[in-house]
C-alpha cells in the first residue's frame, strides 16, 4: 500500500478490520479523543463530508476513475450520511462538557472574550511550533507540520464556501460579503500554497498525505465541516470561523520561521504575506457578524456563536499539543530505541507478565498508519521491516531491533523479508515512567 496518494483524492485507507473491536455507540471522553477510534472515526467522517464536494479523477483508464465512481456512488453517500450522526456523537459530544461559560455583558462581553483569546494566543502562538523549531531534524518536523496544513486548509475553503450559498441577505445583509471576502483571499493564495509545498518537496495533490494526518488535525477540520453542513448550526460556524482566523494569524510568523529553518526558503509567501489580523479587526468582525443576528435571535445568537468559538478553541489546543508530542517523539527515536532496550530487558530478566501481541506478516504486507491506545514495544524476532512516522521516512528494523511507541502516536510499517515475526508487549504507565 502506497504511503503517498498522488493523483487520486479518493484513495483513503481507514483500517476497516479495526471496526470489529471499536465501540462507536458512546461518546469519547475528553481524555480519550486521540485514541484509535478517534483517528478512524475522523477519517470516516471526513470521507462523508467530502462525498458532496468536487474532486476530479484522472484521465480515462486511470485507477482514480474507479475509485471516484465508488466514492460518489449513491449507496456510499447514503450510508455515509447514516453513519455521520453516530460518528459525530462519538467524536464531538465531549465538547459539551467543561465548556467555558458565556461571559456576561452581552455582545460586548463576547467581543472582549474574542479579544482576550487573541491576546493569549498571540503571547504564545503554538507549542508545536516551539518543538519543531527546536528539533534536531528540523526539515522532518517542518514537513510533518505542513502535512497537517494540507489536512485543514481544504476543509476551511469548503466550509466557508458552503455558507456562501443561501438566501439570507435580508436577515444578515453583510454576511455573504464577509464570507466571500474571506473565500476570495484564500483562493488568491493558492499559488503561494503550491509554491510552499513545492519548495518543501511536497505534493499539493488533495489528500496525498492522508496517512499522515493526525486525528486532531482531522478533528478541527471536521468540526468546521460539521457546522457548515448543519445549517441549524450556522451561528456556531461563525464563532468557529472567527477562532480559525485567530489561529491562522498568530501562527503565520512561526510557520514562516519553521519553513525558513527547515527548507531554506527565505521568504515563504504563503505565510510571510498572510494578512495579519489585529485585535480591533477581530472585535469589528465579531460585531459585524453578531449585530443583525442579535436582532433576530436575541441571546441565542450570543450563546451559539460562543459555543462554536469555544469548541474550536479547545480543538485547536488539543491539536497543538498532539502535534507537539508527535514531533518530539519522532525527533528522538534514538532515545525511544534505548528505552525499548531497557524495558524489554527488564520484562525478560525480571519475568514480568505483560499483555503481548505477536504478529507474523508476509512480504510487502503494510500496516496502514494507526495509533495504539496503550504504550507498546515493537520487538522484531525474525525478518526485516520498515517503520515510519513521517513522509519520506523508512526506518529499518531487523532481528533484535526494538522501539518504544507511546500511546496515541501515529505510525505504520511494511514487511520487507519473506515473513517477519514481531512482538508488541504492552507497557503499563508506571513501568514507562521508570525509564
Amino acid at each position: 500500500m502506497e504511503l503517498v496518494n498522488e493523483q487520486n483524492p479518493f484513495r483513503r485507507p481507514v483500517r476497516p478490520h479495526d471496526l470489529g473491536f471499536l465501540d462507536y455507540g458512546k461518546p469519547l471522553a475528553a481524555g480519550d479523543v486521540l485514541k484509535l477510534s478517534g483517528l478512524l472515526g475522523h477519517r470516516m467522517l471526513r470521507n462523508v463530508y467530502d462525498a458532496d464536494l468536487l474532486f476530479l479523477p484522472g484521465p480515462a483508464g486511470h485507477p482514480s476513475r474507479t475509485d471516484a465512481a465508488a466514492f460518489y456512488s449513491a449507496e456510499n453517500r447514503l450510508l455515509g450520511r447514516r453513519a455521520a450522526a453516530v460518528l459525530e456523537h462519538h467524536l464531538f459530544d465531549w465538547l459539551s462538557e467543561g465548556r467555558e461559560p458565556l461571559p456576561g455583558g452581552g455582545a460586548r462581553g463576547l467581543e472582549e472574550r474574542v479579544l482576550g483569546v487573541f491576546e493569549e494566543r498571540r503571547s504564545r502562538p503554538s507549542r508545536a511550533l516551539e518543538v519543531a523549531l527546536g528539533a534536531r531534524h528540523r526539515a522532518d518536523a517542518a514537513a510533518f507540520a505542513l502535512v497537517q496544513l494540507t489536512a485543514v486548509r481544504p476543509a476551511v475553503h469548503s466550509a466557508v464556501g458552503r455558507n456562501l450559498i443561501g438566501d439570507y441577505d435580508a436577515a444578515h445583509p453583510t454576511l455573504r460579503h464577509l464570507l466571500l471576502e474571506d473565500f476570495r483571499e484564500r483562493a488568491d493564495r493558492a499559488e503561494d500554497y503550491r509554491a510552499l509545498l513545492a519548495g518543501a518537496g511536497l505534493s499539493d495533490d488533495p489528500y496525498a498525505y492522508w496517512q499522515f494526518f493526525l486525528s486532531s488535525s482531522l478533528a478541527g477540520a471536521n468540526h468546521l465541516h460539521r457546522l457548515a453542513h448543519d445549517h441549524e448550526r450556522v451561528l456556531e460556524f461563525l464563532g468557529a470561523w472567527v477562532h480559525h482566523r485567530i489561529d491562522e494569524s498568530v501562527t503565520a510568523a512561526g510557520h514562516a520561521e519553521l519553513v525558513r529553518e527547515g527548507f531554506g526558503i527565505e521568504r515563504p509567501g504563503y505565510f510571510a504575506d498572510a494578512r495579519e489580523t489585529t485585535g480591533q479587526e477581530l472585535v469589528e468582525l465579531t460585531r459585524a457578524l453578531l449585530a443583525p443576528l442579535l436582532e433576530r435571535f436575541g441571546g441565542q445568537a450570543l450563546e451559539s456563536f460562543h459555543t462554536g468559538f469555544e469548541d474550536a478553541r479547545r480543538l485547536a489546543r488539543v491539536a497543538d499539543e498532539d502535534l507537539a508530542v508527535q514531533l518530539d517523539w519522532a525527533d528522538r527515536l534514538d532515545e525511544y530505541k534505548a528505552k525499548a532496550e531497557k524495558l524489554e530487558h527488564r520484562i525478560r530478566t525480571e519475568h514480568i507478565e505483560v499483555d503481548l501481541e505477536t504478529f507474523v506478516e508476509s512480504s510487502e504486507e503494510t500496516s496502514t498508519t494507526h495509533v495504539h491506545d496503550d504504550h507498546r514495544l515493537v520487538v522484531v524476532e525474525v525478518g526485516q521491516m520498515h517503520f515510519w512516522n513521517n513522509v519520506g521516512q523508512r526506518i529499518p528494523m531487523s532481528e533484535g531491533d526494538k522501539l518504544l511507541i507511546p500511546a496515541e502516536r501515529l505510525h505504520g510499517s511494511v514487511v520487507l523479508s519473506g515473513t517477519c515475526t514481531y512482538h508488541q508487549p504492552v507497557i503499563p504507565e508506571d513501568m514507562l515512567r521508570s525509564v
